[in-house]
């Protein structure tokens, strides 16, 4: 079943999901702990809307691939169309803000990267964005105030300040709208913290983000 965007007060999005766009190393100390250099640019990837799922359910994972690594990121739910935009009008076109998972078939990567090749086939597969409801945005909040993090089996894995990131989000939101024309329904991720790691079957995940947005699952056996 195709992910339909929706609120946390019931509400479902207009638009239909569109793409996901994410952001490679927005964060320091994530950059480091993968041994990868700190980007003086945003480094920008897309995963397809058939990759989204419903992060309040089981979530399932090829694990018959090799390993799967958990990477919890904010996402941005849009609004509007943004083309080239200013960073205060990339601002004001984000209607919700939520959490989401950005799987990674770390394995499947590192066999591609050490090849040299495209690696979408380890971060777009289907599945690979289990995503929350989204809180609804009255007014734009203070960026550097949002706080979220993830839980893994009652031990605190990851945790997230809006003020760490390297790009902030109206800075991200409007480079991102120079290289692809973003559309009502697109959703982008600002990045992942420190603390990522191998998703393990049967494991209890808890996602807290700062607003009141809370989100318990579990991971499949199989």
């Amino acid at each position: 079943m195709r992910f339909v965007p929706r609120f946390t007060d019931g509400r479902h999005f207009p638009e239909p999901l569109g793409k996901i766009v994410c952001v490679g190393r927005n964060y320091a100390d994530h950059a480091r702990e993968l041994n990868n250099p700190v980007p003086s640019e945003p480094l920008l990837f897309i995963k397809p809307a058939t990759s989204a799922a419903d992060l309040t359910a089981p979530i399932q994972a090829p694990f018959a691939r090799g390993e799967v690594h958990f990477e919890t990121e904010l996402a941005l739910l849009v609004g509007e169309s943004l083309s080239d935009a200013a960073p205060d009008q990339a601002e004001r076109a984000i209607v919700g803000i939520g959490l989401a998972l950005d799987l990674t078939l770390r394995d499947v990567q590192a066999r591609l990267k050490d090849k040299g090749q495209p690696w979408e086939v380890a971060k777009a597969f289907d599945g690979a964005c289990p995503m929350s409801a989204f809180l609804p945005l009255a007014e734009t909040p203070n960026w550097n105030a949002l706080e979220f993090s993830l839980d893994v089996n009652g031990e605190r894995r990851q945790h997230g300040l809006g003020a760490d990131m390297l790009f902030t989000v109206p800075m991200l939101l409007a480079e991102v709208s120079r290289h692809f024309t973003l559309l009502p329904g697109d959703v982008v991720l600002t990045g992942t913290p420190a603390g990522v790691g191998e998703l393990q079957r049967g494991a209890d995940l808890y996602f807290r983000l700062t607003g009141g947005l809370t989100v318990e699952t579990r991971v499949t056996t199989e």
